[in-house]
Protein backbone atom coordinates (compact mmCIF):
# COMPACT_ATOMS: atom_id res chain seq x y z
CA UNK A 1 0.00 0.00 0.00
CA UNK A 2 1.09 3.56 -0.59
CA UNK A 3 2.48 5.25 2.48
CA UNK A 4 1.10 8.36 4.13
CA UNK A 5 4.08 10.45 5.12
CA UNK A 6 3.77 13.47 7.41
CA UNK A 7 6.43 16.16 6.95
CA UNK A 8 5.20 18.45 9.70
CA UNK A 9 8.22 17.79 11.92
CA UNK A 10 10.65 18.80 9.14
CA UNK A 11 9.00 22.09 8.25
CA UNK A 12 11.25 25.07 9.01
CA UNK A 13 14.37 23.00 9.69
CA UNK A 14 17.68 24.11 8.10
CA UNK A 15 18.86 22.10 5.04
CA UNK A 16 20.78 19.00 6.07
CA UNK A 17 18.95 18.56 9.38
CA UNK A 18 18.40 14.86 10.12
CA UNK A 19 14.70 14.50 10.96
CA UNK A 20 13.21 11.06 10.55
CA UNK A 21 10.02 11.16 8.48
CA UNK A 22 8.11 7.89 8.33
CA UNK A 23 6.33 5.28 10.40
CA UNK A 24 7.21 5.31 14.09
CA UNK A 25 9.47 2.40 15.04
CA UNK A 26 10.96 1.14 18.29
CA UNK A 27 13.02 -1.70 16.81
CA UNK A 28 16.77 -1.78 17.00
CA UNK A 29 18.69 -0.91 13.87
CA UNK A 30 20.47 -3.91 12.32
CA UNK A 31 23.78 -3.30 10.54
CA UNK A 32 25.23 -6.13 8.45
CA UNK A 33 28.55 -6.21 6.63
CA UNK A 34 29.84 -8.17 3.66
CA UNK A 35 33.50 -7.50 2.95
CA UNK A 36 35.07 -9.30 0.00
CA UNK A 37 37.67 -9.60 -2.71
CA UNK A 38 38.22 -12.43 -5.19
CA UNK A 39 40.04 -14.54 -2.59
CA UNK A 40 38.63 -13.08 0.64
CA UNK A 41 35.10 -13.05 2.09
CA UNK A 42 33.77 -11.91 5.44
CA UNK A 43 30.16 -11.55 6.60
CA UNK A 44 29.06 -10.34 10.00
CA UNK A 45 26.50 -8.36 11.95
CA UNK A 46 28.01 -5.16 13.30
CA UNK A 47 27.21 -4.60 16.97
CA UNK A 48 29.13 -1.34 17.40
CA UNK A 49 28.85 1.38 14.78
CA UNK A 50 32.49 2.28 15.37
CA UNK A 51 33.52 -0.92 13.60
CA UNK A 52 32.53 0.71 10.32
CA UNK A 53 35.27 3.33 10.59
CA UNK A 54 38.05 0.89 9.78
CA UNK A 55 36.27 -0.06 6.53
CA UNK A 56 36.71 3.38 4.98
CA UNK A 57 40.33 2.74 4.01
CA UNK A 58 40.25 -0.98 3.23
CA UNK A 59 41.07 -2.02 -0.36
CA UNK A 60 38.38 -4.70 -0.35
CA UNK A 61 34.76 -4.03 -1.35
CA UNK A 62 32.57 -3.38 1.71
CA UNK A 63 28.82 -3.66 1.50
CA UNK A 64 27.18 -2.25 4.61
CA UNK A 65 23.41 -2.76 4.84
CA UNK A 66 21.44 -0.81 7.43
CA UNK A 67 17.95 -2.10 8.29
CA UNK A 68 16.20 0.88 9.86
CA UNK A 69 16.71 4.60 9.27
CA UNK A 70 14.66 5.80 12.24
CA UNK A 71 17.82 6.07 14.37
CA UNK A 72 19.23 9.28 12.95
CA UNK A 73 22.32 9.11 15.15
CA UNK A 74 23.55 5.97 13.39
CA UNK A 75 22.93 7.58 9.99
CA UNK A 76 24.79 10.70 11.12
CA UNK A 77 27.75 8.65 12.39
CA UNK A 78 28.03 6.71 9.14
CA UNK A 79 27.90 9.97 7.24
CA UNK A 80 30.80 11.26 9.31
CA UNK A 81 32.87 8.09 8.80
CA UNK A 82 32.37 8.00 5.02
CA UNK A 83 32.35 11.79 4.53
CA UNK A 84 28.82 11.95 3.16
CA UNK A 85 27.06 15.19 2.31
CA UNK A 86 24.41 16.34 4.88
CA UNK A 87 21.74 16.65 2.18
CA UNK A 88 22.29 13.03 1.31
CA UNK A 89 21.76 11.99 4.93
CA UNK A 90 18.64 14.16 5.16
CA UNK A 91 17.11 12.31 2.19
CA UNK A 92 17.95 8.92 3.69
CA UNK A 93 15.85 9.49 6.83
CA UNK A 94 12.95 10.92 4.79
CA UNK A 95 11.05 7.80 3.68
CA UNK A 96 8.71 9.77 1.45
CA UNK A 97 11.32 10.50 -1.19
CA UNK A 98 10.65 10.23 -4.91
CA UNK A 99 13.07 7.84 -6.68
CA UNK A 100 16.05 9.88 -7.84
CA UNK A 101 19.83 10.00 -8.28
CA UNK A 102 22.25 12.68 -7.05
CA UNK A 103 25.92 12.94 -8.01
CA UNK A 104 28.52 14.18 -5.56
CA UNK A 105 32.27 14.51 -5.92
CA UNK A 106 33.06 11.04 -4.58
CA UNK A 107 29.65 9.36 -4.32
CA UNK A 108 26.50 8.47 -6.17
CA UNK A 109 23.30 8.61 -4.14
CA UNK A 110 20.21 6.76 -5.38
CA UNK A 111 16.74 6.49 -3.82
CA UNK A 112 14.52 3.64 -5.03
CA UNK A 113 11.22 2.01 -4.15
CA UNK A 114 11.52 -1.73 -3.49
CA UNK A 115 8.24 -3.47 -4.34
CA UNK A 116 7.19 -7.01 -3.41
CA UNK A 117 3.91 -8.83 -4.06
CA UNK A 118 2.36 -10.34 -0.93
CA UNK A 119 0.87 -13.70 -1.92
CA UNK A 120 -1.28 -13.89 1.23
CA UNK A 121 -2.91 -10.46 1.09
CA UNK A 122 -2.60 -10.05 -2.72
CA UNK A 123 -1.25 -6.56 -2.13
CA UNK A 124 1.96 -4.74 -2.99
CA UNK A 125 4.38 -3.98 -0.17
CA UNK A 126 6.63 -0.99 -0.74
CA UNK A 127 9.82 0.07 1.01
CA UNK A 128 12.28 2.86 0.35
CA UNK A 129 15.89 1.84 -0.32
CA UNK A 130 18.77 4.32 -0.43
CA UNK A 131 22.08 3.34 -2.04
CA UNK A 132 25.38 5.19 -1.74
CA UNK A 133 28.26 4.17 -4.01
CA UNK A 134 31.79 5.09 -2.98
CA UNK A 135 35.26 4.21 -4.17
CA UNK A 136 35.43 0.82 -2.45
CA UNK A 137 32.19 0.67 -0.48
CA UNK A 138 28.44 0.50 -0.91
CA UNK A 139 25.93 1.60 1.73
CA UNK A 140 22.31 0.45 1.51
CA UNK A 141 19.66 1.86 3.84
CA UNK A 142 16.27 0.15 4.27
CA UNK A 143 13.21 0.90 6.36
CA UNK A 144 13.45 -2.21 8.54
CA UNK A 145 10.43 -4.10 7.26
CA UNK A 146 9.90 -7.81 6.57
CA UNK A 147 13.04 -8.24 4.46
CA UNK A 148 14.60 -7.35 1.15
CA UNK A 149 15.13 -8.82 -2.31
CA UNK A 150 18.93 -9.03 -2.11
CA UNK A 151 19.35 -12.55 -0.70
CA UNK A 152 20.23 -13.93 -4.13
CA UNK A 153 23.15 -11.49 -4.38
CA UNK A 154 24.34 -12.48 -0.92
CA UNK A 155 24.30 -16.15 -1.95
CA UNK A 156 26.38 -15.36 -5.03
CA UNK A 157 28.90 -13.49 -2.89
CA UNK A 158 29.19 -16.41 -0.46
CA UNK A 159 30.08 -18.85 -3.21
CA UNK A 160 33.76 -18.79 -4.02
CA UNK A 161 33.93 -19.69 -7.69
CA UNK A 162 36.89 -19.09 -9.97
CA UNK A 163 36.27 -16.25 -12.38
CA UNK A 164 33.22 -14.95 -10.53
CA UNK A 165 32.45 -11.54 -11.99
CA UNK A 166 30.81 -10.33 -8.79
CA UNK A 167 33.79 -11.20 -6.59
CA UNK A 168 36.23 -9.86 -9.20
CA UNK A 169 34.43 -6.55 -9.76
CA UNK A 170 34.30 -3.42 -7.70
CA UNK A 171 31.54 -1.75 -5.72
CA UNK A 172 30.09 -0.23 -8.91
CA UNK A 173 29.08 -3.67 -10.22
CA UNK A 174 27.46 -4.53 -6.87
CA UNK A 175 25.67 -1.18 -7.05
CA UNK A 176 24.29 -2.11 -10.48
CA UNK A 177 23.21 -5.58 -9.28
CA UNK A 178 21.21 -4.18 -6.37
CA UNK A 179 19.28 -1.83 -8.67
CA UNK A 180 18.81 -4.59 -11.24
CA UNK A 181 17.41 -6.94 -8.58
CA UNK A 182 14.91 -4.31 -7.45
CA UNK A 183 13.79 -3.79 -11.06
CA UNK A 184 13.51 -7.56 -11.65
CA UNK A 185 11.11 -7.81 -8.71
CA UNK A 186 8.91 -5.23 -10.41
CA UNK A 187 8.27 -7.95 -13.01
CA UNK A 188 7.30 -10.39 -10.26
CA UNK A 189 4.89 -7.81 -8.85
CA UNK A 190 3.37 -7.30 -12.29
CA UNK A 191 3.05 -11.07 -12.76
CA UNK A 192 1.16 -11.31 -9.48
CA UNK A 193 -1.19 -8.47 -10.43
CA UNK A 194 -1.60 -9.97 -13.93
CA UNK A 195 -2.70 -13.32 -12.50
CA UNK A 196 -5.21 -11.53 -10.31
CA UNK A 197 -6.57 -9.69 -13.35
CA UNK A 198 -6.96 -12.95 -15.27
CA UNK A 199 -8.87 -14.50 -12.37
CA UNK A 200 -11.00 -11.38 -12.10
CA UNK A 201 -11.82 -11.51 -15.82
CA UNK A 202 -12.87 -15.18 -15.52
CA UNK A 203 -15.11 -14.35 -12.56
CA UNK A 204 -16.78 -11.50 -14.43
CA UNK A 205 -17.47 -13.66 -17.48
CA UNK A 206 -18.58 -16.87 -15.74
CA UNK A 207 -20.14 -15.53 -12.55
CA UNK A 208 -23.87 -16.34 -12.51
CA UNK A 209 -24.76 -14.36 -9.41
CA UNK A 210 -24.88 -10.56 -9.50
CA UNK A 211 -21.70 -9.35 -7.76
CA UNK A 212 -20.09 -5.94 -7.76
CA UNK A 213 -16.51 -6.21 -9.08
CA UNK A 214 -15.98 -2.45 -9.22
CA UNK A 215 -14.01 -2.29 -5.98
CA UNK A 216 -11.69 -5.13 -6.99
CA UNK A 217 -10.98 -3.60 -10.39
CA UNK A 218 -10.19 -0.20 -8.91
CA UNK A 219 -7.93 -1.84 -6.30
CA UNK A 220 -5.87 -3.49 -9.06
CA UNK A 221 -5.73 -0.24 -10.99
CA UNK A 222 -4.52 1.57 -7.89
CA UNK A 223 -1.78 -1.03 -7.40
CA UNK A 224 -0.65 -0.61 -10.99
CA UNK A 225 -0.60 3.15 -10.55
CA UNK A 226 1.66 2.58 -7.57
CA UNK A 227 4.06 0.53 -9.72
CA UNK A 228 4.02 3.21 -12.40
CA UNK A 229 4.68 5.92 -9.83
CA UNK A 230 7.81 4.05 -8.71
CA UNK A 231 9.02 2.93 -12.15
CA UNK A 232 8.64 6.21 -14.03
CA UNK A 233 11.25 8.19 -12.04
CA UNK A 234 13.38 5.02 -11.92
CA UNK A 235 13.70 5.22 -15.71
CA UNK A 236 14.94 8.79 -15.39
CA UNK A 237 17.37 7.70 -12.68
CA UNK A 238 18.92 4.97 -14.84
CA UNK A 239 19.13 7.37 -17.80
CA UNK A 240 21.13 9.80 -15.68
CA UNK A 241 23.41 7.01 -14.51
CA UNK A 242 24.11 6.12 -18.15
CA UNK A 243 25.08 9.72 -18.90
CA UNK A 244 27.58 9.70 -16.01
CA UNK A 245 28.72 6.12 -16.64
CA UNK A 246 32.29 6.89 -17.68
CA UNK A 247 32.94 9.02 -14.60
CA UNK A 248 31.69 6.69 -11.88
CA UNK A 249 31.75 3.19 -13.38
CA UNK A 250 34.60 0.96 -14.47
CA UNK A 251 35.15 0.27 -18.16
CA UNK A 252 33.78 -3.27 -17.95
CA UNK A 253 30.51 -2.25 -16.35
CA UNK A 254 28.30 -1.70 -19.40
CA UNK A 255 25.08 -3.22 -18.04
CA UNK A 256 23.23 0.00 -17.31
CA UNK A 257 21.73 0.15 -20.81
CA UNK A 258 20.21 -3.29 -20.29
CA UNK A 259 18.83 -2.04 -16.99
CA UNK A 260 17.29 0.92 -18.81
CA UNK A 261 15.59 -1.48 -21.22
CA UNK A 262 14.13 -3.34 -18.23
CA UNK A 263 12.65 -0.15 -16.82
CA UNK A 264 11.04 0.59 -20.21
CA UNK A 265 9.59 -2.92 -20.25
CA UNK A 266 8.20 -2.48 -16.73
CA UNK A 267 6.47 0.73 -17.74
CA UNK A 268 5.07 -0.79 -20.95
CA UNK A 269 3.73 -3.81 -19.06
CA UNK A 270 2.22 -1.56 -16.39
CA UNK A 271 0.48 0.58 -19.01
CA UNK A 272 -0.92 -2.51 -20.73
CA UNK A 273 -2.30 -3.83 -17.42
CA UNK A 274 -3.87 -0.46 -16.68
CA UNK A 275 -5.62 -0.74 -20.05
CA UNK A 276 -6.74 -4.24 -19.06
CA UNK A 277 -8.32 -2.78 -15.90
CA UNK A 278 -10.21 -0.23 -17.99
CA UNK A 279 -11.36 -2.98 -20.36
CA UNK A 280 -12.48 -5.12 -17.41
CA UNK A 281 -14.51 -2.22 -16.07
CA UNK A 282 -16.16 -1.77 -19.48
CA UNK A 283 -16.78 -5.53 -19.65
CA UNK A 284 -18.33 -5.59 -16.18
CA UNK A 285 -20.57 -2.60 -16.91
CA UNK A 286 -21.57 -4.24 -20.19
CA UNK A 287 -22.57 -7.43 -18.38
CA UNK A 288 -24.52 -5.41 -15.83
CA UNK A 289 -26.25 -3.54 -18.64
CA UNK A 290 -27.11 -6.79 -20.42
CA UNK A 291 -28.51 -8.33 -17.25
CA UNK A 292 -30.56 -5.21 -16.61
CA UNK A 293 -31.87 -5.32 -20.18
CA UNK A 294 -32.82 -8.98 -19.75
CA UNK A 295 -34.75 -8.18 -16.58
CA UNK A 296 -36.49 -5.25 -18.24
CA UNK A 297 -37.30 -7.43 -21.24
CA UNK A 298 -38.99 -10.06 -19.07
CA UNK A 299 -40.92 -7.42 -17.15
CA UNK A 300 -42.01 -5.77 -20.38
CA UNK A 301 -43.22 -9.09 -21.83
CA UNK A 302 -45.22 -9.88 -18.72
CA UNK A 303 -46.67 -6.38 -18.71
CA UNK A 304 -47.64 -6.73 -22.37
CA UNK A 305 -49.33 -10.09 -21.73
CA UNK A 306 -51.31 -8.87 -18.75
CA UNK A 307 -52.22 -5.47 -20.20
CA UNK A 308 -55.16 -6.75 -22.35
CA UNK A 309 -56.21 -9.07 -19.53
CA UNK A 310 -56.30 -6.11 -17.18
CA UNK A 311 -58.33 -4.19 -19.74
CA UNK A 312 -60.88 -7.03 -20.03
CA UNK A 313 -61.08 -7.41 -16.26
CA UNK A 314 -61.51 -3.65 -15.94
CA UNK A 315 -64.33 -3.52 -18.46
CA UNK A 316 -66.32 -6.28 -16.84
CA UNK A 317 -65.55 -4.96 -13.41
CA UNK A 318 -67.58 -1.80 -14.05
CA UNK A 319 -70.77 -1.49 -11.98
CA UNK A 320 -73.25 -0.74 -14.79
CA UNK A 321 -76.75 -2.14 -14.37
CA UNK A 322 -77.32 -3.09 -18.02
CA UNK A 323 -74.45 -5.22 -19.33
CA UNK A 324 -75.74 -8.04 -21.60
CA UNK A 325 -72.77 -10.34 -20.84
CA UNK A 326 -73.52 -10.23 -17.15
CA UNK A 327 -76.97 -11.70 -17.78
CA UNK A 328 -75.62 -14.50 -20.00
CA UNK A 329 -75.48 -18.01 -18.53
CA UNK A 330 -72.05 -18.55 -20.13
CA UNK A 331 -70.71 -15.03 -19.68
CA UNK A 332 -68.19 -15.90 -16.96
CA UNK A 333 -66.76 -18.86 -18.90
CA UNK A 334 -66.59 -16.92 -22.16
CA UNK A 335 -64.65 -14.18 -20.42
CA UNK A 336 -62.08 -16.70 -19.20
CA UNK A 337 -61.78 -18.21 -22.68
CA UNK A 338 -61.21 -14.75 -24.12
CA UNK A 339 -58.56 -13.85 -21.56
CA UNK A 340 -56.69 -17.18 -21.91
CA UNK A 341 -56.81 -16.92 -25.71
CA UNK A 342 -55.34 -13.42 -25.62
CA UNK A 343 -52.56 -14.52 -23.23
CA UNK A 344 -51.68 -17.64 -25.24
CA UNK A 345 -51.75 -15.69 -28.48
CA UNK A 346 -49.37 -13.07 -27.04
CA UNK A 347 -46.96 -15.76 -25.83
CA UNK A 348 -46.98 -17.52 -29.23
CA UNK A 349 -46.35 -14.21 -30.98
CA UNK A 350 -43.39 -13.39 -28.70
CA UNK A 351 -41.89 -16.83 -29.32
CA UNK A 352 -42.28 -16.42 -33.06
CA UNK A 353 -40.42 -13.11 -32.81
CA UNK A 354 -37.79 -14.89 -30.64
CA UNK A 355 -38.39 -12.50 -27.76
CA UNK A 356 -38.87 -15.47 -25.42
Amino acid sequence: MSKKIKHKSAVGQPPGTLTYIGEKKNTKVKISLIDYTEAYYKEKVIKDIRECYELTEKPSVSWINIDGVHDTQIVKTLGMYFRLHPLMLEDIVDTGQRPKVDFYEENIFVVLQMLTFNEQTKKIDTEQVSLILGQNFLLSFQEDKTGDVFEGIRERLRKKSKGSKLRNSGADYLFYLLIDTIVDHYFLVLEGVGEELEALEANIIHDQTPRDFTKQIYEKKRQLSQVKKSALPLRETVARLIREEEKFFSANNFYLRDLYDHTIQVLDTTESYIDVCSNLMDLFLSFIGNKTNDVMKILTIFSTIFLPLTFIAGVYGMNFKYMPELESHYGYFMTWVLMISVAVGAVLYFKKQKWL
